[in-house]
């Protein structure tokens, strides 16, 4: 296999780490990185011996697939840059700043014959894998996402910041249409919300209780699913779970088996690969778009409660 030519647009807090992941990957070459603060530019790309593009045009004309990991007003022009010379472009969540914007990226990439994934990462973490070879049809889903205050992504609310994730993943598990959603949230540090939590009710049935803080002492990754005769317990932080199974009128207890992985990793390896096959990434455009657009729901509902 050739090395796919790869560039990082905005090597920031999460940025380095892509720049970092495509400099070690096999399969691969960081040919740039850009950067809107040139000293950051070049301190990274010094790093993890690359070049420091000084414009996003020259970056594209050197890659065959780009990762947008600016903050989340700049994603929307970044990606248009690529897509439009039929460039694929891996974006960190949340996609853009509107599903207008989100929709409008989608409709170019088909016309370009490009495509873009979501960085979505949690699809990525080996917990996902193996409660996925387990979930025959959820009833109740439970997922807890607590972190302390970051200093970053304060520009916009906890719902896209960090619940974002958790409404991605539970979209693709339950893969049915909402039914209704009860939301609430309130400021603590940042002008939008930093504690927030929200019940989604599917026209299936199922249920989603979902609560996320980013202004916790402690971190905490988590989700429960209950179906009808099981009961899974997953942490995504430590990538460890246990499934607990009704059997002949007991219940047993037993540990999941996980193939631990860093899951950038995961995810970045997966994009380059769909970039040199032509595939169909895990999390499309579409995808982050619906994530997006439940999220903005859940946001004006958070807003309207207030």
């Amino acid at each position: 296999m050739s090395k796919m030519k790869m560039g990082v647009v905005g090597v920031g807090h999460i940025g380095k780490e892509h720049a970092r992941i495509y400099a070690d990957l096999p399969n691969c070459e960081l040919v740039g990185i850009f950067d809107a603060d040139f000293d950051q530019a070049q301190s990274i790309a010094k790093k993890y011996k690359t070049i420091p593009f000084q414009s996003l045009e020259e970056l594209c004309k050197a890659v065959d697939g780009v990762s947008i990991a600016t903050p989340t007003f700049a994603h929307y022009d970044s990606a248009r840059l690529f897509l439009n010379q039929g460039k694929p472009v891996l974006i960190e969540k949340p996609i853009t700043d509107s599903p207008e914007q989100a929709w409008e990226l989608v409709r170019l990439a088909k016309e370009k014959k490009a495509f873009i994934q979501v960085g979505h990462i949690e699809r990525f973490n080996p917990v996902l894998t193996a409660l996925e070879q387990i979930l025959s049809k959820p009833r109740f889903i439970e997922a807890h996402r607590l972190s302390p205050y970051p200093n970053r992504s304060t520009d916009i609310g906890v719902v896209l910041d960090l619940m974002i994730h958790d409404l991605e993943v539970i979209l693709h598990l339950v893969r049915s249409p909402i039914q209704s959603i009860d939301a609430v949230g309130v400021p603590v540090l940042s002008k939008g919300e930093d504690i927030a939590n929200v019940r989604i009710r599917f026209e299936n049935g199922c249920v989603a209780n979902i609560t996320t803080s980013r202004i916790s002492p402690e971190k905490m990754r988590k989700i429960r699913v209950f179906q009808d005769d099981t009961y899974l317990s997953l942490d995504y932080q430590n990538q460890s779970g246990e499934i607990y199974r009704k059997i002949e009128g007991k219940i047993i207890r037993e540990k999941v088996q996980i193939q631990k992985e860093e899951p950038l990793k995961l995810e970045l390896s997966s994009f380059v690969d769909c970039v040199h096959l032509k595939q169909t990434p895990k999390v499309s455009g579409e995808q982050g778009t619906v994530a997006l657009e439940v999220a903005m729901q859940i946001t004006e509902l958070i807003w309207a409660n207030r």
